[in-house]
């Protein structure tokens, strides 16, 4: 055995994104792109805002003598202000410089962040469907993911969040707009959330933590607003990236942020600046950090995947299929129409349309679609879709 025994399990049950991705490669070579029709992949399709390359060059211009080198492990002070400062506005709540760590990615951020809080067996508690990496990000650390279920319309369910806490409980990560749903969690939902944790806490003598996860936060239609998660909670922490805000996940840049009301706010930072660079990521890119200073607030055109989304869900709910029309993101998660979403995602391949299971994203019964494509994608697809769902009718 050359790798270690929970690797190679990990292996064998890896990602259906992946595995969707790498079917794709395989249909495009046999049948070429534009036959093939890929919504496997969150990879974001719109150029970023222009701004940003005209800051990229700027930035690479003006770079001298130590701009290349390590900084803080939280990341450069103005940077941080930057973002403390936006987020003041953002989240309704004063925030610091000091508040906030510049990380590799949402991904980083999350990781740190349970790094710091968990303990061995402690648990972690997500509304599924979820992302299907936080199973792997709890596991890291010493955690064990518990999923419980959300409303048929995938709105939170904090009955079920309630029975699930025990002594164990170590904190609630939620991801709104939510991947992959499209859901967004009202603010009147957030605050009960809040206050359930707050009493359950108590009760238990424990700090119960809000895990907020929101790289989409501004990929919202129709007038929908995305809560405050500080104001909703003290003892929260937020993570997030500018992978999607304006297309550029590649460049792996995110930060956390500790609500600056929380009980044991310095004790948490102290152990955020540890864990960003005790796993190895030390510091977040400090040509990226220097560039997304000068782009807070801003996005690519969101009304774009606003089109993209009415031309899906319009085709689809006209070929018989159910599902809720999300208020944000670029997913768009429906019912199977047979029990085994599995056995369905295999006749749309036949059709050569790539769908991921939502048994990947503890969301049986239903496949996501990533529309973050070119509109000829989505229109050309549509045949396919409604003769797949005729056979299942």
């Amino acid at each position: 055995m050359t790798i270690a025994k929970k690797i190679e399990t990990i292996i064998e049950k890896s990602s259906w994104i992946r595995k969707m991705f790498e079917e794709g490669a395989r249909l495009k070579k046999i049948h070429g792109a534009r036959n093939v029709f890929d919504f496997s992949l969150g990879n974001p399709n719109l150029p970023p805002p222009e701004k940003f390359s005209q800051v990229l060059r700027d930035t690479v211009d003006s770079c001298g003598l130590g701009d290349h080198g390590y900084m803080p492990n939280t990341g450069y002070p103005a940077v941080c202000k930057s973002v403390a400062d936006f987020l003041t506005q953002e989240q309704k709540v004063p925030v610091s410089q000091s508040d906030v760590i510049m990380t590799v990615g949402a991904s980083g951020a999350l990781n740190v962040s349970l790094k710091a809080i968990l303990d061995p067996g402690d648990e972690v508690i997500t509304p599924a469907p979820c992302f299907v990496e936080y199973r792997f990000y709890a596991d890291n650390h010493g955690g064990v993911l518990k999923t419980v279920p959300t409303n048929p319309d995938f709105t939170l369910n904090l009955d079920a969040i309630s029975a699930a806490i025990t002594e164990k409980t170590k904190a609630v990560l939620i991801n709104s707009p939510n991947n992959p749903t499209g859901q967004v969690y009202s603010e009147e939902s957030l605050k009960a959330l809040g206050s359930l944790l707050e009493e359950k806490g108590k009760k238990l003598n424990r700090t119960l933590y809000l895990v907020s996860d929101e790289p989409y936060r501004k990929i919202v239609f129709d007038g929908v607003k995305v809560p405050s998660i500080f104001t909703s909670y003290n003892e929260s922490i937020l993570g997030t990236s500018y992978s999607k805000d304006i297309s550029i996940p590649g460049e792996r840049i995110g930060f956390v942020a500790v609500n600056p009301r929380a009980t044991y706010r310095e004790a948490l930072l102290n152990g955020l600046a540890l864990t960003n660079r005790i796993l190895g990521y030390v510091n977040a890119p400090a040509l990226m950090q220097r560039v997304v200073a000068c782009l807070q607030g801003m996005s690519v055109d969101i009304s774009e995947y606003k089109r993209k989304r009415d031309i899906l869900c319009d085709g689809l709910a006209e070929a018989g299929y159910e599902f809720t029309k999300p208020a944000g993101t670029f997913y768009l998660f429906p019912k199977s129409p047979i029990e085994d979403d599995v056995e369905f995602v295999k006749a749309l391949q036949e059709e050569l349309i790539l769908v991921v299971p939502g048994s990947g994203f503890n969301g049986p019964g239903h496949f996501r679609i990533a529309f973050c494509v070119d509109d000829e994608t989505i229109i050309n697809s549509l045949r396919g879709f409604k003769k797949v769902m005729s056979k299942f009718r």
